[in-house]
């Protein structure tokens, strides 16, 4: 096979969304920390959002990106909680795909601590090929081709393959 048409691991973004400053956003934060042993970085809201007491530019939530062996290692961590099963909807035309943790305190060697309480997150893998860093290079920056992005069907099959996802309906 053709080493270019190899699909990767590009990175896989963890991210909680408080909708609050404060306490229980350093709680989020110190909790992300922990299961993933990495930096968080707190997000800002870019909408308004009234009843909720939401306006742009305000810290709402916080978020990790893991990138090689890392990476890998944690979504195998976070599919245990999905008995590696995921829905066919929850691949994207790009061949992203993303679920969600209901219970922080799901993750395998994860201990409830009651001072910081529980959280779900988000888990968002984002998929390449070798030849994507041309459309993020800083010199002649240029778009991945046609035929050399990554289309749903094929990231579904890289998810049975190397992952060991069962994707259902």
């Amino acid at each position: 096979m053709n080493r270019m048409r190899e699909i990767r691991v590009e990175k896989v973004v963890i991210n909680v969304g408080v909708g609050k400053t404060g306490e229980e956003l350093q709680k989020a934060q110190k909790i992300i920390e922990k299961i993933t042993q990495a930096k968080a970085v707190k997000t800002r809201a870019k909408v308004r959002q009234p009843k909720w007491g939401i306006r742009p530019g305000l810290e709402i939530g916080v978020k990790v990106t893991l990138r090689g062996k890392k990476a890998l290692d944690f979504l195998r961590k976070a599919l245990e909680t999905k008995e590696f099963t995921l829905k066919e909807s929850q691949f994207d035309k790009f061949g992203n795909f993303a679920f969600g943790v209901a219970e922080h305190i799901e993750l395998p060697g994860v201990k409830y601590e009651p001072e910081l309480g529980i959280i779900g997150f988000d888990v968002i893998v984002a998929l390449e090929r070798p030849g994507y860093r041309v459309k993020r290079r800083k010199y002649k920056k240029a778009k991945v081709g046609k035929k050399h992005r990554i289309t749903k069907e094929e990231a579904i099959e890289f998810a049975k393959e190397k992952l060991g996802i069962k994707v259902v309906k």
